[in-house]
């Protein structure tokens, strides 16, 4: 079935008036803008219709906007009253689906926005810091490396770098990974986070200290050790985007189980067999 867009059928034709002068001194969002056989535009409805035009028509000027977006409404509520009785039955339940879809939705993200206040983060960073401050130190390390393709690739630079080059301005010419850019910079990390023969050769090693050739899956490489340290909890600028992330789930999943606990739920699928949902035909009148 051929589709169209909210924003697509109108804006070919129009772009062009400036926006009409509202009667009244202070606007809100119930101010009647148009009304077809009775049916009521407000405002409201214009505002929330630019919210879902596309990028490139929201940035247009509002005085371009304006007129144009108003016909769509008219236009879309006319076919609208003309055609809402001759809905297929696909299409009535894919408009309920749609309904519900956008009814779960918006309470889903009221909850994930109302949960990332600053008292929240905080109280999630503090809870975070008691947690790992109640955990055993780990030592952590911060390491570079140059990985090549080749041991004979390695071996010459290692060879470069007992002539004293600077490593960091060999990983930059030579080294094959994206890490290169920043000099071979693998910054922090701690047990379990680097492949086991790398790790090793970085725990062999003192601060200052280089190694390799290093055969890898990923390569030839050579290893500097630039610091130590026993681990701490990081900074809340660190962890603050995983802390709202986590905090936005929580609220939406409390807003799941609410719903779900609060409701009477019967379940009578176990009998049917899920091929059904190939089963297109079922939806034709």
């Amino acid at each position: 079935m051929v589709s169209f867009s909210r924003s697509g059928m109108v804006f070919a034709a129009f772009m062009v008036s400036a926006a009409p002068a509202f009667a009244e001194s202070e606007p809100s969002r119930d101010t009647v803008i148009a009304s077809v056989n009775g049916t009521e535009i407000t405002l409201g409805h214009l505002l929330a219709a630019r919210d879902t035009l596309p990028d490139q028509f929201q940035q247009m000027p509002a005085e371009t906007l304006f007129e144009p977006l108003v016909e769509q409404l008219i236009e879309q509520t006319a076919i609208m009253q003309q055609s809402e009785d001759t809905l297929s039955a696909a299409e009535q339940i894919a408009l309920e689906n749609e309904r519900r879809a956008f009814i779960a939705n918006a309470a889903l993200t009221r909850a994930a926005e109302s949960a990332l206040s600053e008292e929240n983060i905080e109280e999630a960073y503090a809870a975070f810091v008691a947690d790992f401050d109640g955990r055993e130190p780990t030592p952590e390390f911060n390491a570079s490396h140059i990985i090549v393709e080749t041991e004979e690739e390695a071996q010459a630079l290692r060879e470069e770098l007992d002539d004293g080059a600077d490593f960091a301005e060999l990983a930059r010419a030579h080294s094959i990974d994206g890490a290169a850019e920043g000099g071979g910079s693998l910054g922090w990390f701690g047990p379990g986070a680097m492949i086991a023969e790398f790790e090793e050769a970085v725990e062999s090693l003192d601060v200052g200290e280089y190694m390799g050739p290093l055969e890898t899956e990923f390569g030839w490489h050579l290893v500097l050790l630039n610091d130590t340290r026993m681990s701490t909890a990081p900074e809340l600028d660190e962890v603050r985007e995983a802390i709202e992330q986590n905090l936005q789930r929580e609220a939406a999943q409390a807003v799941l189980d609410s719903a779900t606990g609060a409701a009477s739920i019967e379940r009578n699928y176990d009998d049917l067999d899920p091929a059904l949902l190939g089963r297109r035909d079922l939806l034709d009148d």
